[in-house]
């Protein structure tokens, strides 16, 4: 009972950094029945992309057991071009009990240009045993500037000056927020909740209050390019201190795609608003993700352009229709059905017309097929040191489909996935500027796998989407030799078509056809042959994936791998994903 009651006394005081959605008070089946369920979104703003973290704290002191059903609605702002994303959740309980449940609501990616803003909508209601209610959240960032979350500590001092400071640069889009908050106490531990922003801010008490396992997740975000910003309190705070693990360069630390970085900051806990605000635009470590999803893919996007366009055979079909014509006009009326026979329309016409439709489904059968074809490149950092054992993948791919059977496919890994616009055919079905094209997802979390269905795959269409996922892992790099020609060991499970190493002393190297398991001694190359390999590899990537790649090359006692077969997310099983390609970074290990 002491342990109900100090639950009650915490749902009954507002979390300040925490959005409430809504708060459902049953009507009580005995006198002593204080059930109640409150629903949180953990971040007060949703990101652009990715998901939502909400919390759900359910105090059940009925005497039987409880289901409660949850519908979530994501959204870019209502207008028929928006996408839409649709979720659900169920949670079950058992009587006299107390439960938290943590969600993540997937997110539509808004992909609309300034006059829409570029916010989103996220819409949660409730059913079941206790009765129905809903909530939502909403946000609003200004386009080119960091989808940014700051402490509760660091955002109630500076938020309204921040927002000023950026109102002064930015026309057209409402009133744009900076940043949104979070309590450190209260975070995620999974990194899935975290891909959709592109930097988190907080100070190194705040990092102190971060649980384990979220600071696990957290730094899983950084891995793929994401920016963790900590701010010294503490002036003898070091990465050492914070326990975070890496080769630093003073108070900056690269961390796989992303980075972690320490800054000062006064005992009043006041960011420059001109300086801060300035730093995150733009660019940060690394483009940023919501602008480089929209744009990307759009333009001259390098795995588009070597998968190949096809026409759309209008003529074929145009010669059919011009047929039909003939067949169910003329000809209908003067030789099937001719004067004094006019009754057998009525049998001629739904004969031509089925007939028409028949020949029309086998043209589209003969020439596009069932299923599709597709192609896929990943650029993927692996971590086999402190005891890490994680590779961190980006996966692009596109492809075009013939007629398809079914949309449903289900993602095992822990991964998110995302839609891109591509350049305008009259295949594809998300073009640039189109905004979220009116598509429709659903996206549903499952017994440790997401279980995808609707627009993502369409038949007869070209259609582009970002996978990212964190993977574990036990393949490596290892250096064999002491000194002199390195000697390299590789322990994936597939064959390693080139790898490119800067040693740590400033020399270049390449080998050729590493095999599992076998020892491949390496050649001497220039660093001009190097840039030269790398830039390659860059040229192969979206713009995004490009430069998180050339910044990755530049350091020491790390390589570059090019394989091509090595496992890919798996999505959609009706494509036949005819070509897939990874570029591999990480440390050579000894």
């Amino acid at each position: 009972m002491l342990r109900h009651l100090l639950l009650l006394l915490t749902l009954t005081t507002p979390l300040v950094a925490q959005e409430n959605l809504f708060r459902q008070v049953p009507k009580p089946t005995h006198k002593n029945d204080k059930s109640e369920v409150q629903v949180d979104a953990m971040f007060s703003m949703a990101a652009p992309t990715g998901y939502l973290p909400v919390r759900v704290t359910v105090v059940n002191q009925r005497a039987s057991d409880i289901e409660l059903s949850f519908a979530a609605s994501s959204t870019s702002g209502g207008y028929d071009d928006d996408s839409r994303v649709n979720s659900d959740f169920e949670i079950a309980t058992t009587k006299e009990s107390s439960s938290t449940h943590d969600l993540l609501v997937p997110l539509t990616t808004v992909l609309e240009n300034a006059r829409h803003g570029n916010g989103s909508l996220v819409n949660l209601s409730m059913s079941g045993s206790f009765g129905r209610n809903s909530g939502g959240v909403s946000s609003n960032y200004a386009d080119g500037v960091a989808a940014v979350m700051m402490s509760e500590k660091l955002h109630t001092p500076n938020a309204s000056i921040l927002d000023s400071e950026l109102g002064k640069s930015i026309s057209g889009y409402g009133s744009p927020s900076f940043a949104g908050r979070f309590d450190p106490a209260i975070m995620p531990e999974d990194w899935r909740a975290y891909s959709g922003y592109d930097a988190f801010l907080m100070t190194d008490e705040d990092w102190a209050l971060v649980a384990p396992g979220a600071r696990n997740a957290m730094l899983q975000w950084c891995r793929l390019g994401g920016k963790l910003a900590i701010y010294k309190i503490n002036g003898s705070t070091s990465f050492k201190t914070l326990g975070i693990e890496g080769e630093a360069t003073g108070d900056q630390m690269d961390f796989g795609y992303g980075q972690v970085e320490l800054q000062p900051i006064p005992n009043t806990l006041s960011l420059d608003p001109a300086s801060t605000v300035a730093s995150y635009r733009g660019k940060l470590s690394a483009p940023l993700l919501n602008r480089s999803i929209r744009d990307d893919y759009s333009g001259r996007w390098p795995l588009h352009s070597s998968f190949g366009r096809q026409k759309f055979a209008y003529g074929i079909f145009v010669v059919v229709l011009i047929a039909f014509g003939i067949l169910v006009g003329p000809v209908n009326l003067f030789v099937f059905a001719k004067s004094g026979m006019r009754h057998k329309l009525f049998i001629t016409t739904p004969i031509i017309s089925i007939g028409t439709c028949a020949v029309l489904i086998l043209l589209i059968l003969l020439k596009d097929g069932i299923g599709g074809r597709g192609e896929r490149i990943a650029l993927i950092e692996v971590r086999p040191d402190a005891g890490e054992n994680n590779a961190y993948v980006m996966q692009e791919q596109v492809s075009r489909t013939g007629v398809l059977l079914g949309a449903s496919f289900d993602i095992g890994e822990s991964a998110a996935i995302t839609p891109v616009p591509i350049s305008p055919s009259p295949w594809t079905r998300l073009p640039s500027g189109s905004g979220g094209g009116g598509m429709r997802y659903t996206m549903n979390h499952r017994d440790g796998k997401l279980a995808v269905t609707g627009d993502w795959f369409q038949s007869r269409s070209e259609q582009g989407q970002l996978v990212r996922a964190v993977v574990p892992t036990r393949g490596r790099i290892e250096l064999k030799s002491q000194g002199g020609t390195p000697v390299l060991l590789s322990t994936y499970e597939f064959p390693v078509a080139s790898l490119y190493y800067a040693d740590a002393s400033g020399g270049y190297w390449v080998a050729r056809d590493l095999k599992p398991g076998t020892n491949t001694s390496c050649t001497s190359i220039s660093q001009t042959e190097y840039n030269q390999a790398i830039t390659d590899q860059v040229a192969r990537l979206g713009n995004r994936h490009g430069q998180l790649l050339a910044k990755a090359a530049k350091r020491s006692d790390h390589y570059v791998a090019i394989a091509a077969e090595a496992p890919a997310i798996e999505t959609f099983d009706s494509i036949n994903w005819s070509a897939t390609s990874s570029i591999i970074t990480g440390p050579v290990l000894r």
